[in-house]
């Protein structure tokens, strides 16, 4: 591994994306890319009796997949990076205590499914581990208790407002040769334009998506159309064209190939307001679309930016600001077979 510029990390050949697995709830299960999940389940509960038990279930169902496609269990995996939405990361601490895999919780807000798997490349590149897991998950009604109003308050909330996605992903890094290969990521910075509105993320994730973004083709030295697709996580309806204008400003257009994963999760139909959010909307696109386009020679090389908005319920109290972040990784096809 080298460092390009200031924040972006070449990886050498041999870091592989193994195996993925995905785990989503209805609404999910009933979008656009229904077909792509591997466990997909009819009501929020996930047949638990709460919702962070329903959350933890589906982080679990992830992980079972990912490691049952490539036939390993845990004892094989060397460290497990996970992440999650909830206070301390909780729902990545009880699934890390059930696992037994020696575990780093990672939190990024919903930047984590590429900071966990841009560190997990790192530690592979470096030798530091011979398999590494990177999971996220996110649950609809975990978070709108946490950080909005509890569902049952009734709450309206405004067209700018996204739908935390109820799912989870899950990765595995290792050296062996697989269909898809992990070549580079860049760490963003924490960007913050003054929103306050905490039901307008898109808004304010949109500038640090647009800096790592520069940022990347500038250390990279290559153009938006070295890739055939750049994908934020979760900027919506209202992020996903600011994140275009201010890049076009500064000379970059990535208007041909940008999509958006939270405008790609849902119908436009479905109750979503603008559109996903959630750990887990950038992580199911990915893990359990975008690597099969990879697989199957639909794409060749794609850029996957996850946004994040690193506020608290008390920091909105205070009316403080959000700080958000993003945190880029590319993916491209190979010539093997993805287990």
């Amino acid at each position: 591994m080298k460092l390009l510029g200031r924040q972006t990390w070449k990886f050498g050949e041999q870091v592989f994306l193994n195996s993925t697995g995905t785990a989503v709830g209805p609404m999910e299960s009933e979008g656009p890319l229904g077909a792509m999940f591997d466990v997909k389940y009819n009501e929020l509960h996930c047949n638990e009796k709460n919702w962070e038990l329903a959350e933890r279930r589906l982080m679990e169902d992830s992980i079972t997949s990912c490691l049952n496609k490539a036939k390993l269990s845990n004892e094989d995996i060397n460290f497990f990076l996970a992440g999650d939405l909830l206070n301390q990361v909780v729902t990545a601490n009880y699934v890390a205590r059930a696992n037994e895999i020696p575990f780093l919780g990672v939190f990024g807000a919903c930047s984590t499914s590429m900071e966990s798997l841009a560190v997990g490349a790192a530690l592979v590149d470096g030798g530091y581990a011979n398999r590494v897991v990177a999971a996220v998950s996110s649950h609809n009604a975990t978070a709108e208790r946490q950080f909005r109003y509890p569902t049952e308050y009734g709450g309206q909330k405004p067209d700018t407002a996204t739908f935390t996605v109820t799912g989870a992903g899950a990765a595995l890094v290792s050296r062996e040769p697989s269909s898809i290969k992990i070549t580079s990521a860049t760490i963003g910075k924490v960007k913050d334009f003054g929103i306050k509105d905490p039901f307008d993320m898109g808004s304010a994730m949109a500038p640090a998506a647009a800096d790592t973004i520069a940022a990347h083709l500038k250390e990279t030295g290559n153009d938006p159309d070295y890739y055939d697709l750049i994908v934020t996580g979760d900027l919506s309806a209202v992020g996903s064209p600011i994140v275009k204008m201010l890049l076009s400003e500064q000379g970059v257009d990535i208007s041909k190939n940008h999509r958006d994963c939270g405008l790609m999760m849902y119908r436009p139909d479905q109750e979503v307001f603008a559109g996903g959010s959630g750990c887990a909307c950038s992580a199911v696109v990915t893990y359990g679309h975008l690597v099969k386009e990879l697989q199957s020679g639909n794409l060749t090389r794609i850029l996957v930016v996850a946004t994040g908005a690193l506020l608290n319920p008390t920091m909105m109290q205070q009316k403080e600001s959000i700080p958000t972040i993003a945190h880029g990784v590319v993916l491209e096809s190979t010539k093997e077979v993805l287990k």
